[in-house]
């Protein structure tokens, strides 16, 4: 047990630090959200289960893993949060993005957006 807890705790440490450098380096904030969510969510679910593994009760895993599920779950849905209002507020993409997916889209919500105001008045 001592020595999955150890691999666990090691790995998650390490996707944690991997989450922290990616958060520091990457060079917009789309990507900076993906590194936060993804890398840095394995990393502390990792960081639970080694110390449930390590504690070795039923309610410390109980309760780990219960904070494990609700970073699954509230991780993801922040990171889109988070793209989303900067995607509205109009931050800048990373100079090597090539292609814009939600332009189109979001003009065309914008145009719908103008198209009711305008019957509105």
């Amino acid at each position: 047990m001592t020595i999955a807890a150890s691999i666990f705790l090691l790995s998650g440490a390490t996707l944690t630090l991997l989450a922290g450098i990616g958060i520091l380096r990457f060079p917009d904030v789309f990507t900076r959200a993906n590194a936060a969510t993804k890398a840095a969510g394995l990393g502390i679910a990792f960081l639970l289960l080694g110390a449930g593994l390590w504690i070795g009760t039923w309610e410390a895993g109980i309760k780990l893993g219960l904070a494990a599920m609700l970073q699954f779950v509230t991780a993801p849905i922040s990171g889109h949060v988070m793209g989303r209002a900067a995607y509205r507020s109009g931050a800048p993409l990373a100079p090597i993005t090539h292609l814009d997916d939600l332009a189109l889209q979001h003009e065309h919500q914008e145009a719908y957006r103008r198209d009711l105001d305008d019957t509105s008045i």
